[in-house]
């Protein structure tokens, strides 16, 4: 039995999956956010030795049955002078270099769309698209949150608490965001946000894209500037889809395979303004619920990378599988 480790590094946990040929999961775990530009490089290190030595213990076997390993790292290609250290550190915890690193992009198209091609929009802590066509990937989006990351839970997060300052203010009138805001935070004073989020939080990216949750539940309840951002984030992530479109060579009148993952698509509201986004825009768009989670996603890369080929039989089973685990 030849076995596959996925490893899917997102912008708030780093998910582990073991499958073996058959496409059956063997064990599967998670720790923490592996990103690490905020807190520096060995933290890579860390998260994975103690997810590796948690998942080969569940499944009982050691690092040298694996035979062959996908990394998906947070921000891995956005810095070239980090690239030889990051693939560098796998080796070290396998023993072994039957393995391949990459952006955490690639679990996320691979298990949304089972390694078919197409598009995968995410839209998690951070924003991005990933797809391939013949072989040929594309990445658009993904450019952080200091000046990117459209449409992401920091994106939104930021811009509702941007909302909620102007309504303190009394520049915006106060909708159900302002006390969503303060009732999630536990603030009594409006001006202790700053100090919750700058020095309780230490403007931790995860922590802030948490507040994404406000602006969703503000929404719900009516109130308007909470709505108006999360259309705007809906049309940003669209036009990265559409981007990636363009760049893979779809025709106009092709039909575009499209899926998406990340935590912002739980909100019921937000896929549905994504869909209405993307239908918007015109071309043949043919959006689909994720098959699986980038964990899995990962070591079907692995798999893939191995050369092996999934029967849709195998890929139908783990789906019924995954979808009874969960």
């Amino acid at each position: 039995m030849a076995l596959f480790l996925g490893v899917d590094g997102g912008g708030s946990k780093t998910a582990f999956v073991l499958l073996d040929d058959a496409a059956r999961i063997v064990a599967e775990t998670q720790g923490p956010s592996c990103y690490y530009f905020t807190s520096g490089i060995d933290l890579v290190s860390t998260v994975l030795a103690d997810g590796i030595t948690r998942i080969t213990a569940e499944a009982e076997v050691s690092t040298q049955e694996i035979d062959y390993a996908f990394f998906g790292l947070p921000s891995y290609g956005e810095a070239s002078a980090d690239i030889a250290v990051l693939e560098s550190i796998p080796k070290a915890l396998l023993g072994h270099d039957r393995y391949t690193c990459d952006n955490d992009m690639i679990g996320g198209w691979a298990g949304s769309l089972g390694g078919a091609d197409g598009i995968n929009i995410i839209s998690g802590t951070g924003s991005m698209t990933y797809g391939e066509r013949h072989g040929t990937g594309y990445r658009a989006g993904g450019w952080g949150e200091l000046f990117g990351d459209e449409g992401s839970a920091y994106w939104v997060a930021v811009r509702g608490l941007n909302a909620f300052s102007r309504m303190s203010d009394g520049r915006l009138p106060r909708g159900p965001l302002y006390d969503v805001v303060k009732e999630r935070v536990g603030i009594g004073s409006d001006l202790d946000l700053i100090g919750a989020v700058v020095d309780d939080w230490g403007g931790r990216r995860s922590a802030i894209a948490d507040l994404s949750k406000t602006v969703v539940e503000a929404d719900a309840r009516g109130d308007r500037i909470a709505a108006g951002i999360l259309v705007d984030a809906c049309h940003e992530l669209a036009h990265l889809v559409d981007a990636t479109r363009v760049q893979l060579g779809y025709g106009g009148e092709e039909p575009v395979p499209v899926s998406y993952s990340g935590g912002m698509f739980t909100a019921p509201a937000y896929l549905t303004g994504f869909t209405a986004a993307l239908d918007a825009l015109g071309a043949q768009y043919r959006l689909r619920a994720p098959l699986f989670g980038p964990g899995i996603g990962s070591a079907l890369y692995a798999m893939k990378k191995h050369g092996v080929t999934l029967p849709s039989p195998s890929l139908a089973h783990l789906h019924q599988a995954h979808a009874t685990r969960r």
